[in-house]
């Protein structure tokens, strides 16, 4: 029996890999004409190494200015106060120097700029809502200025259009999405990620393997995403762990970058994430993990909630990570073992307590519909969550 699908292709132009990202970020200003280029950053990199003023010392005269007060979780708070910044710098190209969080504020800053957002309320009824017939995205114009992204982490949120942005009145991540939010160039060099903190770095790798296993999974997926996140899922798994026994190994290093880069195919070309992203999410937003860790305690439940409808998907995971005798869901949690993080929610803070709050508010995200083992409630998020704990 044949099957029925279609593949679509992401409006971003290129990641670039191999070259200093100051170098490969000056020839991209200099081709796209962009005189303002205006610098949000991870806070770390621009205050405790050189790798940021490089940066600047290679835009030259096209540099406008730098903003790294991006919190974990990017907040509203931080979103419309980098615009201003943005916006005072008369930016025409914004580039986002740091892990996923620096990421996601450079995308919301883009729709801000576009709409003149000031305030925090500002956002709302912009966001991703999930309705029965799919996700129904806020109703916003184009952003006429676009970005850059020089990643320093894995999580691989640079590879889609969408971000995530937590309004910390209600203490919940929502998502924000429009085509043109999705980076021209993303540049790949792994010199600026000996910076990452080494648990920051594993963890992330494995919130990029989330994108690589959700989009196998999905049953919205085809085969040209599949045979990419595979592969990918097989860079992350050796080089998270050759990176775990030699930090210095930067071709390792660069290996895991491309494993993010395939992972995130699936997510590029958007297929739905599931119920994994779903509950990171919450967990993040809600609960306070960091969302580096977040696969790492959910992904084997998830794994094994999903068995009864995704066996072959999994089969083909799990060969991926060299075990194809075993289930996927105890070779990720022997995997997490080896990296030395945390493998239950009861090691990052999360208690039982906070289930049902957890239920409800995963209930909320686009991606619980999209889990390809049906979620009817809060419930079965909470069977979930239970078998983590």
């Amino acid at each position: 029996m044949t099957k029925a699908g279609f593949h679509q292709y992401p409006p971003m132009d290129q990641v670039i890999f191999g070259k200093p990202a100051g170098q490969a970020l000056r020839e991209e200003a200099e081709k796209r004409g962009a005189k303002r280029v205006f610098l949000i950053v991870s806070k770390t990199l621009n205050t405790q190494t050189d790798e940021i003023e490089k940066i600047r010392n290679a835009l030259g005269d096209r540099y406008a200015g730098t903003f790294d007060g991006v919190p974990q979780h990017t907040t509203r708070a931080s979103a419309v106060t980098a615009t201003a910044a943005a916006a005072a710098a008369k930016a025409d190209l914004i580039v986002a120097v740091g892990g996923g969080s620096v990421v996601d504020a450079a995308k919301i800053v883009l729709m801000c700029l576009e709409h003149n957002i000031t305030e925090e309320s500002g956002l709302d009824g912009f966001e991703l809502v999930s309705t029965p017939e799919g996700p129904r995205p806020g109703p916003f114009r184009a952003p006429k200025v676009r970005m850059i992204a020089i990643p320093s982490t894995l999580s691989g949120g640079e590879y889609n259009s969408g971000t995530l942005v937590t309004d910390s009145r209600r203490k919940l991540k929502q998502i924000f999405s429009h085509p043109m939010m999705m980076p021209l160039s993303i540049i790949l060099d792994p010199e600026i990620t000996r910076h990452t903190p080494q648990t920051l770095w594993l963890g992330s790798g494995t919130r990029a393997m989330d994108h690589g296993i959700e989009a196998v999974c999905s049953p919205r997926g085809n085969p040209l995403v599949e045979s990419v996140c595979l592969r990918g899922l097989r860079y992350l798994y050796d080089g998270l762990l050759a990176t775990k026994e030699n930090p210095d190994d930067l071709e390792a290093r660069q290996f895991c970058q491309l494993g993010s880069w395939m992972s995130a195919f699936g997510l590029q070309c958007r297929v739905p994430m599931g119920a994994s992203h779903a509950i990171g999410h919450v967990l993040g937003g809600t609960c306070d993990v960091p969302h580096y860790l977040c696969t790492a305690v959910m992904m084997p439940s998830v794994l094994k909630y999903n068995q009864p409808v995704t066996d072959e998907a999994q089969k083909r995971i799990a060969e991926a990570w060299r075990a194809p005798d075993a289930r996927a869901s105890d070779t990720f949690a022997q995997f997490i073992g080896r990296l030395e993080l945390p493998g239950h929610l009861s090691e990052v803070g999360v208690t039982q307590d906070k289930f049902e709050l957890i239920g409800r508010n995963a209930m909320l995200s686009v991606f619980t519909r999209a889990n390809p083992r049906t979620i009817e409630g809060p419930e079965d998020i909470v069977d979930i969550l239970r078998l983590a704990a």
